[in-house]
């Protein structure tokens, strides 16, 4: 892959992804650091080409199977709020989808452990991903509502699709100190965002914001 492919150009450019940048700190996104890594990173090459001209607006966007690829507010949201573990070495995602929210973790975390159950998607994030260079990940294709057992304690855990409640084996693999961001709630029309920490034996939930996310769905699609 290309570094002007990379780079973009017209509305994948670096002008266009500035802007997107100054509309999420507007919005209330503090981290500097993340802010500088999504204004760098290629969201155009996660998406069909046939949509690449709307890849730095900030909404979400369908990438096929009945999927999307997140709003940038909501990953960088869920990425910040991750990012106050302090602890950054193991995060596990749940829905690789196409590997945009992938991209980023693996940016700010030593190594990701992504999970996706869609065979397709699995495949093209890897390449994708694999593609710009990233290879502090590791890919699993496998019902996410499992996790990923082997790999566990998490210091952090993102969920990108929502589950109608907490699984308790997502919440059983976090670390102490550990946190994981979590869309719930049975329709797709509106869920809470919930930030999962654990202190101890201690779990504490709260609620973050309104936000829509396809389901989490059990099982795998080949």
């Amino acid at each position: 892959m290309n570094a002007t492919h990379i780079s973009g150009t017209g509305m994948t450019s670096a002008r266009t992804r500035t802007r997107l940048v100054e509309r999420l700190r507007a919005e209330g996104i503090k981290n500097e650091e993340l802010l500088k890594i999504i204004g760098l990173t290629p969201r155009h090459l996660f998406i069909d080409e046939g949509l690449s001209h709307r890849a730095y607006e900030d909404t979400a966007l369908p990438i096929g199977m009945g999927q999307t690829i997140s709003q940038p507010y909501i990953v960088a949201r869920m990425t910040e709020m991750l990012m106050e573990t302090g602890s950054m070495n193991k995060v596990l995602e749940i829905g690789t989808g196409c590997g945009y929210q992938t991209s980023i973790l693996g940016k700010v975390a030593k190594t990701v452990f992504t999970v996706e159950r869609i065979r397709a998607l699995h495949m093209q994030a890897r390449k994708t991903l694999t593609g710009i260079g990233q290879h502090n990940i590791q890919y699993l294709f496998a019902d996410g509502f499992n996790g990923w057992h082997q790999y566990a304690p998490f210091d952090g855990i993102i969920v990108t699709a929502a589950p109608p409640s907490i699984p308790e084996r997502l919440v059983s693999q976090l670390a102490d100190g550990g946190r994981m961001m979590i869309p719930v709630g049975s329709t797709e029309s509106s869920q809470d965002l919930i930030l999962v920490q654990r202190k101890g034996a201690k779990i504490e939930e709260t609620f973050i914001e309104k936000v829509k996310f396809v389901p989490l769905v059990s099982g795998v699609a080949r």
